[in-house]
């Protein structure tokens, strides 16, 4: 019989140790080690030693790769993220906050794979098989029955996947799961290593995309520890406010595509439907004619996204002012208000600075700063910045106006919207071809950026 003993795991990485430590050697988070159960299996428990069989290499011009076609989901903004579609064989981790919409998403994944004659199976360990109805009936009607198992004994699970032979398995969630070789309650960290573990080797094995749910904790990140991250072949973050309408699904890791590009959906009574525009989905109640208002472009991956960068800037009652950043970084909100006291010599060490990208965005992409620079100004000056004008560039300590990438298909993006001017980097101006739809202007530092604003024009 096997003998038990136990071990120390950290929460945070999954380090082993034979013994109690106040800080992890990995990671150094502090009291992070808890003490689990594991029992050793088969010979190696016993002590007894087998040798093992020669392994030859192999040479990588001899492999032959096959082109596997990809599954599409049905939903093209999930089949975006994911590279164009599901590889059969992959392990896909779905991240993301509670009531944020991960099964949701799931689940209408699991409608279209059905009426695509996908056979897949919906395993739940958090709902029964009447919760999942009534949440079906709401997102609409399946026109092809799928099939639902309410377990949490990745045993029986396995047995189950290995008797139906479905091609497309969705865990929902890892935390759920346990192996009865393991003592230690589900969730802890050696069951949910155990549980991704045995699925990677299923995956693998019978050639089956297995889709699993893993909570998050309060930092956001996957509850659990981070070899599950790694073990995965994708990991993606369902991200969002709860209390809004839009949700963006981002990938942190992908082995069979990008990570750079992003879904966006909206949550309806229906469940999720998909933003097929999301630049005029974020665009949408715009004030126009309004000093502090300020639209700007960032690339998320290959698609350009517009989005309003407001600013509120006035005098403060306080000895030290206030900054606020919502949207973005804070110390580069800092750093930019510093360089217009220097460059252009505001006076904002006596004013609260308030910035915000409309919408609940998020983003800490450069190309931004040129268009945050502006709403300052705008608003600093009580000088609104024309509704059909957009704005984007990088800004430098010195003031300069640095180019970023992708320029001309963020200014086809304008056009195609309805914008006339784009104020651009002047190093970005040779990349532009072909604008005879719109006005596009090169700004060389924020003192360009100044006059624009204030009287309409550039100062050579």
């Amino acid at each position: 019989m096997a003998k038990s003993k136990n071990i120390f795991f950290c929460q945070e990485c999954g380090y082993e140790s034979a013994k109690w430590l106040g800080q992890c050697p990995a990671c150094k988070a502090w009291n992070a080690f808890v003490e689990e159960p594991t029992i050793g299996k088969g010979s190696a428990a016993s002590g007894v030693r087998h040798q093992a069989k020669a392994s030859e290499p192999v040479l990588l011009s001899s492999v032959h790769s096959s082109d596997e076609k990809r599954r599409p989901t049905g939903i093209s903004e999930f089949d975006r993220v994911l590279g164009g579609g599901i590889v059969p064989g992959s392990l896909v981790l779905v991240g993301g906050d509670p009531g944020i919409g991960k099964s949701t998403l799931l689940l209408q994944m699991s409608r279209c794979l059905s009426e695509q004659s996908c056979r897949t199976i919906y395993v739940s360990g958090e709902e029964s098989l009447q919760q999942i109805r009534l949440r079906a009936d709401r997102l609409g009607a399946f026109k092809n029955d799928l099939a639902m198992l309410c377990e949490t004994n990745l045993d029986v699970i396995q047995e189950t996947i290995l008797k139906y032979k479905p091609e497309v398995v969705i865990i929902d969630s890892i935390q759920t799961m346990y192996c009865e070789d393991i003592s230690s309650g589900a969730g802890s960290v050696s069951q949910v290593r155990e549980a991704t573990s045995v699925l990677m080797q299923l995956a693998k094995r019978e050639n089956i995309a297995i889709f699993i749910v893993g909570h998050v904790t309060k930092e956001g990140v996957v509850a659990g520890p981070r070899v599950l991250e790694h073990m995965v072949d994708t990991v993606l973050y369902f991200e969002g406010d709860r209390h809004a309408s839009y949700r963006l699904l981002r990938a942190v890791k992908n082995r069979f595509g990008s990570t750079n590009e992003i879904g966006v959906f909206e949550m309806c009574s229906e469940g999720l439907a998909e933003v097929k525009n999301p630049s005029e989905f974020m665009l949408s109640g715009r004030p126009e004619g309004t000093a502090g208002s300020v639209v700007a472009c960032a690339m998320e991956g290959t698609r350009p996204l517009m989005l309003e960068v407001q600013a509120l800037v006035c005098q403060t009652n306080f000895q030290i002012p206030r900054r606020t950043a919502a949207g973005t970084d804070y110390n580069r909100v800092n750093l930019l208000l510093a360089v217009l006291e220097k460059r252009l010599g505001l006076k904002l060490a006596g004013c609260d600075a308030y910035i915000n990208l409309a919408g609940g965005m998020r983003l800490n992409e450069p190309a931004i700063d040129l268009a945050i620079v502006a709403a300052v100004i705008s608003s600093y000056r009580n000088a609104a910045v024309e509704s059909d004008t957009m704005i984007f560039g990088e800004v430098g300590l010195t003031g300069e106006v640095r180019a970023v990438s992708q320029a001309e298909q963020r200014v086809r993006e304008a056009e195609k919207l309805g914008f006339k001017v784009c104020c651009i980097p002047q190093s970005n101006m040779k990349y532009i071809r072909n604008n005879a739809g719109i006005r596009v202007i090169g700004i060389r530092n924020v003192k360009d950026l100044y006059d624009f604003i204030c009287t309409g024009r550039v100062s050579e």
